[in-house]
């Protein structure tokens, strides 16, 4: 089984590598994007589209799927591979559309009983005059309210880059996980030292202030565990993905068996605990 790291025995003087690089890293071409993390962990996807609205958005991916022989709601931001996938999944920037597709898939999950798993990847919610038109505020504000107290477990792991409200927006969860070289952030490093220094070329600069990486979400609370990774050729060793089914197979064991009601507090207390920090 895959490293799994105590936030009581986390090493701090093992993460030698800058957070920069670190970013770099989960923003690679090579790096899995979220239909190969659904394509090797759960059997059976089933793929739904569209949010009842307006339209589908394909940069994020959801619907149904087999976890250990049970059933789960699965939604992924996606970015894909090359550049005609990258510029048809708008580079897993969502619009109003995914989030709202997202949340109809969280609220039927709710409804049948089945637990969700989000796989999250973005810069940030696309923020094109068209998005805004079509209510992109209200859309993440939404999904962050309503998965608040959404009645079944949720998992949320950052795979990527996590920017801003367009990650929080599928990580309000019972666990928030992140792959060992993923990064967590309010603003990426570019637009907080546009914004800092006037200066994007100060990016690693900002990168190192921001707490971004694993390592130092993991050490505030923000992630409840890191997942190792082992790279073969052109992106993971199976053994990564196998890893992960089984972690997410005994979580989800563990957090069925918490009555609603306590569910719903921990998570509450959780987020609550996050925000009165100083």
């Amino acid at each position: 089984m895959g490293t799994i790291t105590k936030r009581s025995t986390i090493n701090k003087n093992t993460v030698a590598v800058k957070a920069y690089d670190k970013v770099r890293l989960a923003r690679n071409n090579h790096r899995p994007t979220g239909m190969d993390y659904i394509s090797r962990i759960f059997d059976d996807f089933i793929e739904m589209h569209g949010d009842r609205k307006y339209a589908d958005d394909p940069a994020i991916v959801g619907g149904l799927a087999l976890l250990e022989g049970k059933p789960v709601t699965v939604i992924a931001c996606e970015k894909g591979h090359t550049s005609k996938e990258r510029a048809f999944r708008n580079f897993g920037a969502p619009s109003p559309e995914g989030y709202r597709k997202a949340n109809r898939l969280m609220k039927q999950a709710e409804k049948f009983g089945r637990p969700v798993i989000c796989f999250v990847d973005t810069s940030g919610a696309f923020c094109g005059i068209g998005a805004e038109e079509r209510g992109q505020g209200q859309a993440i504000a939404a999904n962050l309210m309503d998965m608040s107290v959404l009645k079944v477990p949720v998992i949320s792991i950052i795979i990527g880059e996590g920017g801003s409200g367009g990650a929080l927006a599928l990580a309000v969860a019972d666990e928030v996980w992140m792959m060992e070289n993923a990064v967590y952030s309010v603003i990426s490093p570019e637009g907080c030292a546009s914004i800092l220094f006037k200066d994007a070329d100060r990016a690693d600069e900002a990168a190192e202030s921001l707490g971004l990486t694993a390592e130092r979400n993991y050490e505030l609370g923000v992630a409840d565990r890191i997942v190792e990774e082992k790279f073969a050729r052109n992106g993971f060793d199976p053994v990564v993905y196998e890893n992960l089914r089984v972690l997410l197979s005994v979580k989800m064991d563990e957090l069925r068996k918490i009555p609603t009601e306590e569910l719903l507090e921990r998570r509450y207390q959780r987020f609550r605990a996050l925000g009165n920090r100083e």
